[in-house]
């Protein structure tokens, strides 16, 4: 292996995800994937092993190796063919996250490479996949009520479009004109990687793309090995909590037990909640993105984002709990709020194995806002989706970063300009949440308020956590603030709303939502101290 070609083909396959991406966001319909670029794009070989990602969404990544290899052993996919699919329990996350995977050939059939050599994949969520309420995310006690679940099935025989199979789809879902436009945009960003994997063949030749593919894994493991050495041995527990279900007001425990043992680790989650009634239910591919999203954080560096680093890692998620739910489970929430967790309560234990290494607890969670009825100035339905963004946890050496979003997604706010053309509402507000990050020597991120004002009637569906349980500081630094949701009616009145509701509401009416910050990290009073420092510093220069 030469190390500077490793280096060349690392930056090859990465840019090729990229690429990917950027034809996705271009061409989608929906702010949701357009402005907000909820979507993740990935490479793999042709044993289904994943190369490289694009820097897209945490959730998607960690997760999408399982939807590939779902398409591959249910379907027998063939040059120009598409598998779609969003089943949770088929590889899929929750249902509004559609995986599209297609398998790369030669660009000229009579050359000596091999019939298939790599795949390419993508994920987007679509704002509305069907289901009980529009935006596909409402309160639901069984995922049938969640919306249209798409097992492995082509979409695309042979460069050809499955009518049959498109019209389906759209016939299930709110919105036709733009799911039909995400899907399309879908299909041009794995056309545009499949060219660009194969224009790299034509270049170096199959069998050195092949090697270096997975020299890729390889690097990746050995540096994900040699990050588990650097942390001492031992057995590190914790357990944090989901504030409730949407049917019950009772906690929702995740435990959680990482053994380091030299250059392997064990994480398990014996001990969490059983799977409940309500869509905080993660399946067993979120729980293994979380804790693929931990580890890759922990190695210092730049490192190909490839299969190699959970190689030394094994994930003990035991079937029928909160991290590994079974049918018919809802599963709604578990890719957005029980992910956010179960990433709160690694960190939490691992601060225990090295307290200068890991940040304070960031808001945890993606509260989840969708708005859909209908549009009287397009006359036609709409389904609005958004994540809103608040507070990170301090860092070891830092402040957290005020209204980002962190962890397991990195996606961003609509625009209001592009939120407020889409969709018959209006921002009222949009601000900082000032001081409601956690104190400490080092403090915690603000959240945000975001106040929409409805210009129709319509269904209003709110999936968000840390309402009851605030975001932890770490070395004595204060929780930060929980969040918050009211409504004010037309008449001014406000009413306070729970973390998870699905409610039908006026035209006039605004919804608040303010979002937790998150926790700070060292006392109160090293901050005095270190602040001093500083000044004295300063006057000095």
């Amino acid at each position: 292996m030469d190390s500077i070609k490793l280096e060349i083909y690392r930056s090859l396959y990465s840019s090729v995800a990229e690429e990917m991406g950027l034809s996705l966001r271009r061409t989608a319909f929906s702010p949701n994937i357009k402005e907000r670029r909820d979507y993740s794009c990935a490479v793999f070989d042709r044993r289904g092993r994943l190369i490289a990602q694009g820097d897209h969404m945490p959730v998607h990544l960690g997760s999408m190796p399982m939807s590939v290899r779902a398409a591959i052993e249910r379907c027998d996919m063939c040059p120009g063919d598409v598998v779609i699919l969003n089943d949770p329990y088929a590889g899929g996350t929750h249902l509004p996250d559609v995986t599209m995977v297609a398998p790369v050939s030669p660009a000229h059939p009579l050359t000596r490479s091999p019939a298939l050599l790599f795949y390419v994949a993508n994920r987007a969520h679509h704002a509305d996949i069907g289901g009980a309420t529009p935006g596909s995310m409402g309160a639901a006690s069984e995922i049938y009520q969640e919306g249209i679940r798409i097992p492995p099935v082509r979409i695309v025989r042979g460069g050809e479009l499955d009518r049959d199979v498109f019209n389906l789809l759209l016939a299930n879902v709110r919105g036709r004109e733009e799911r039909e436009g995400d899907f399309a945009a879908q299909l041009g960003s794995l056309r545009v990687g499949a060219r660009r994997l194969l224009e790299i063949v034509d270049r170096s030749g199959f069998k050195e793309a092949d090697d270096y593919a997975r020299h890729l894994v390889d690097y990746a493991s050995r540096m994900m090995k040699q990050t588990l050495m650097a942390i001492p041995d031992g057995s590190y527990e914790a357990e944090d909590f989901l504030d409730d279900t949407s049917e019950s007001g009772e906690p929702v425990r995740i435990s959680v037990r990482v053994e380091i043992r030299g250059a392997r680790a064990r994480v398990d989650f014996n001990g969490s909640s059983p799977q409940v009634r309500s869509p905080v239910n993660a399946v067993e591919a979120i729980t293994v993105s979380a804790v693929y999203y931990v580890f890759r954080c922990l190695i210092a560096g730049d490192v190909p984002a490839s299969a190699g680093i959970l190689e030394p890692i094994e994930v003990i998620a035991p079937a029928g709990t909160i991290i590994n739910a079974l049918p018919p489970a809802p599963v709604a929430g578990g890719n957005v709020e029980t992910s956010q967790r179960i990433v709160d309560v690694l960190l939490k234990a691992l601060s225990q194995a090295d307290p200068a290494l890991i940040p304070a607890a960031s808001q945890g969670t993606m509260n989840n806002l969708t708005i859909g009825g209908w549009d009287e100035r397009r006359d036609q339905e709409f389904a609005y989706y958004e994540t809103v963004a608040g507070g990170m946890g301090a860092r070891p050496g830092a402040d957290g970063l005020s209204a980002v979003h962190t962890h397991m997604t990195n996606s961003l706010n609509t625009p209001i300009e592009a939120l407020e053309y889409a969709y018959p509402l209006r921002v009222r507000r949009y601000a900082i949440r000032r001081g409601s990050g956690g104190e400490g020597k080092y403090r915690g991120g603000d959240g945000v308020v975001r106040e929409i004002e409805l210009l129709v009637d319509a269904c209003v569906s709110l999936l968000a956590d840390r309402r009851r349980f605030a975001p932890y500081g770490l070395m004595g630094g204060g929780e930060g603030r929980r969040g918050s949701a009211e409504l004010i009616s037309g008449d001014k009145k406000r009413r306070k709303l729970p973390g998870k509701f699905s409610i039908s509401a006026k035209r006039g009416d605004r919804i608040v939502i303010e979002t937790p910050g998150g926790g700070g990290c060292g006392a109160s009073n090293d901050r005095t101290v270190r602040e001093t420092e500083e000044r004295k510093r300063n006057k000095r220069k």
